[in-house]
């Protein structure tokens, strides 16, 4: 997965981007476009869109501290990112905005739930301390899902833009 000097500077920047797009929305709890962005970087460049996937990770420990909080990150991104991987690579043009926004929308309602496992180990929850935090949390997942659904309108768009700007070159 060699990258040229263009794609490194195309990833650090997209990675900016989401990093610079989620401090902007912070005033708004669990409304962001990192699902977004993913989706789209996944769709346009496949297994590199990692690189500013974990830009964004790291980036996001720098400026707001590698705590706990922070170490989920380390495979929640990743597991939408592998979620649109195992999408076909030829969906029906009218299918993929609907299919996108499904799966943006359903990363958010899960997001507690992807996020419960290292919550347990960090703070040795049983079972059912698991369960409660993750109940404890479902407003907040709500919110998060119907925001991820409706940001997802502009994954077509956003993978359209990306397309376009890489066909263009100096």
């Amino acid at each position: 997965m060699k990258l040229n000097i263009r794609e490194i500077a195309v990833f650090g920047m997209l990675g900016a981007l989401m990093f610079a797009s989620k401090k902007l929305m912070e005033f708004l709890p669990n409304v962001h476009l990192l699902g977004v962005f993913i989706i789209a970087f996944t769709v346009v460049y496949r297994l590199k869109a990692l690189y500013p996937i974990y830009i964004y990770v790291v980036l996001d420990g720098i400026f707001s501290g590698f705590n706990l909080w922070w170490i989920p990150y380390l495979y929640i991104w990743t597991l939408l990112w592998g979620a649109v991987m195992l999408l076909p690579k030829k969906l029906p043009k009218k299918a993929k905005p609907f299919v996108y926004m499904a799966l943006c929308g359903l990363h958010g309602f899960l997001f507690g739930i992807l996020y419960a496992p290292a919550q347990a180990i960090f703070f040795r929850l049983s079972f059912d301390a698991t369960l409660t935090w993750i109940a404890a949390g479902l407003p907040f997942d709500i919110v998060h899902g119907i925001s991820n659904l409706v940001c997802g309108m502009l994954i077509c768009p956003i993978i359209a833009l990306l397309r376009k700007s890489e066909k263009f070159t100096i």
